[in-house]
Parts: C-alpha cells; sequence; structure tokens
C-alpha cells in the first residue's frame, strides 16, 4: 500500500492514498454476522457503494430540485467526504506492509514520527466518536415510535461503523504496519503550490497529481490545504 505525506500547510501534513473502488461487500470483516451489528455493517455498504456510483457518474444535466432530490444530493456529498477522509484509515486495517512516500526536503525518520503522530490523533479522535455515536444510535431507538424511516438512527448508523473501521485501522497502522519510506520530489513542490494565486496552484496540483497517477489529489488538496499558519 502507497500513503502519501500531503504538505497542506506551513507546518501541517496529511497522509493520503488512493486505492482501487471495492465492490460493496468488500473490506469489512467476517466476525459479527448476527444481529444488529449485521444489519449495520449492510447499510454501512449499502450507502458506501452508492455513494461511489455517485462520484464516478457524470453531473446530470438537469439535477432534481425538489426536496427530496436536494436532501438525497446533500447526503450522498457528505457520505463521500466520509469515505475520502477516512478511506486511508479504512484500507490500513488489512495491511501489514506499507510505503510512506514524504515530500524530499524532509528526513525519513521525521516524515514517519509525522505520520505516527496523526494516526495517534486518528485513533483517539475516532475512539471519541464511536463512544459518542454509539450513545446517539442507542438513542435513536426511542425513534422506532414515529412513523417512517429512522433517519436519525441512519446517520448514527453509518457514522458508527464508520469510526470502528477508522479506529481499527489507526490502531492497524501504529502497532501492525511495517513501514518503509520514499522521498518524492513532486511531494516537494506541493508545500511550495501552497503560496501560488489559487489557478495557478490548481495547475500546479493537476501536474504533480498526474506524474504520481493520483486521480484524486486535486481535489484533496483544495479541500485540506490552507496557506495560514
Amino acid at each position: 500500500m502507497d500513503v502519501y505525506l500531503v504538505p497542506v500547510g506551513s507546518n501541517r501534513y496529511e497522509p493520503y492514498c488512493e486505492v482501487p473502488d471495492e465492490p460493496p461487500d468488500a473490506g469489512l470483516d467476517g466476525t459479527d454476522t448476527r444481529g444488529v451489528f449485521r444489519r449495520l455493517r449492510q447499510r454501512f455498504r449499502d450507502m458506501l457503494a452508492e455513494a461511489e456510483r455517485e462520484r464516478r457518474r457524470p453531473a446530470p444535466a438537469h439535477a432534481d430540485r425538489s426536496w427530496l432530490g436536494r436532501a438525497r444530493t446533500r447526503t450522498m456529498r457528505w457520505v463521500a467526504e466520509s469515505i475520502a477522509e477516512q478511506r486511508l484509515l479504512w484500507h490500513l486495517r488489512r495491511q501489514s506492509a506499507a510505503c510512506l512516500h514524504y515530500p524530499d526536503d524532509l528526513q525519513a525518520e521525521a516524515s514517519l514520527g509525522l505520520l505516527r503522530a496523526q494516526l495517534g490523533k486518528d485513533f483517539d479522535k475516532h475512539r471519541f466518536w464511536l463512544i459518542i455515536d454509539s450513545l446517539g444510535f442507542i438513542g435513536s431507538g426511542a425513534l422506532m415510535l414515529v412513523p417512517g424511516p429512522n433517519v436519525i438512527a441512519y446517520y448514527f448508523a453509518f457514522r458508527l461503523v464508520g469510526h470502528y473501521l477508522s479506529l481499527r485501522g489507526a490502531r492497524q497502522g501504529l502497532t501492525g504496519v511495517r513501514w518503509s519510506a520514499q522521498p518524492s520530489a513532486p511531494l516537494s513542490e506541493l508545500r511550495r503550490a501552497l503560496q501560488l494565486e489559487p489557478a495557478v496552484r490548481v495547475r500546479q496540483v493537476e501536474d504533480v497529481a498526474e506524474r504520481l497517477r493520483l486521480e484524486h489529489l486535486v481535489s484533496f488538496f483544495e479541500r485540506t490545504a490552507t496557506t495560514s499558519p
């Protein structure tokens, strides 16, 4: 597995990866296959599959402007953003070895230290939200008496499973993955791109993305990068 340490600020870095899309039944453990957790996993797989289809589908010429259409669009956008943010951790769960590509103006040990520090923060964050969303999901059970789909329960179910998988990925990255490190000159160019005008920056990032063969790097960089300290 290849992971890229992307400079997104003067002293900030975000690990990033791109992996092939998986079928909706891949990537989740074969344990806990009965009862509530099995149903949560199935809903989670279904939402992932639909969000990935939406991401690949060209924008329609005439969008659905109804209330239901707008709500669906916002929901799928939120799911897609959640996938983008947590994809790395989800895939780390099943890795035993990975290569960290880092800007060549850093040292390898410093880069690995930055990665481990970020994984530690991710572990703490997802552990906290796993507890909160578990309580929210349990509390949403009271809405089962209300007619219609329990949207609140679906929301907490997606977050619960997502944070659970992210927690496991962060732990695997910290304790179970054997990391190697590879310097990358194109990644250093992204640091310099932070100071460019937006239009020029996008062209620079597109060039780096093409050289690294990272299809979605531009959107990731524009979403996470900032020129503030």
